[in-house]
């Protein structure tokens, strides 16, 4: 007998696509206010799933698979730990706008990775990428100096509509990768297409 590792990366994009297209549904999307549900997926689904199959990446010998599950892994907890740390207060936009550019730039230098892997794969971290530089921006345009930028209420609330639909269109992505994975393993044939590179 042969110990075969199951595939983590179904796991790890569920948590992160699942999660995802919650917030930028309900929050993003203007449907309401990030409460305990997403907070909820963040620490669970999001945050732990990610860091198991970042783990369990590691032991596959897979380093692009170990870097960024863990490393969304943390960044839900590290969002979830921003919304609800009392301490100092609630972030500032100039933060918030550094902390989704810093992720931003990791997930354009991470793209890069992918471009020996599939399509559905190159999908999710360009959609991401743009999504963290979405979110930088609106931050940026909430900033005090800068909101002349922005002086109609309605152009800010369909910007961050637009971004909500970006996220939304991630998060997808990363579930239907996933799904992908599952069902074409099980199948032993292809039943749902990733563009498979040659």
């Amino acid at each position: 007998m042969t110990d075969k590792i199951a595939n983590p990366a179904p796991l790890g994009l569920l948590g992160f696509g699942m999660t995802t297209i919650l917030l930028n549904f309900v929050h993003n999307a203007s449907l309401g206010p990030a409460d305990a549900m997403i907070l909820g997926m963040g620490i669970a689904y999001g945050g732990l799933a990610q860091v198991i199959a970042g783990i369990l990446e590691y032991k596959k010998g897979n380093t692009f698979g170990m870097v960024a599950f863990t490393s969304y892994g943390l960044f839900w907890w590290s969002f979830v730990l921003l919304n609800i740390l009392p301490v100092g207060g609630a972030p500032s936009h100039e933060s918030l706008m550094a902390y989704f550019f810093m992720w931003g730039l990791f997930t354009m230098a991470m793209f890069f990775g992918t471009l020996k892997t599939n399509r559905a794969l190159q999908t999710v971290f360009i959609t991401l990428t743009i999504l963290f530089f979405l979110l930088a921006i609106r931050e940026g345009l909430s900033v005090p100096a800068l909101q002349y930028l922005t002086p109609h209420t309605d152009n800010w609330n369909l910007f961050t509509q637009i971004t909500g639909i970006e996220g939304i269109i991630t998060g997808l992505s990363a579930f239907y990768l996933a799904l992908a994975e599952v069902l074409n393993e099980v199948h032993g044939k292809t039943v749902l297409p990733i563009g498979q590179m040659i």
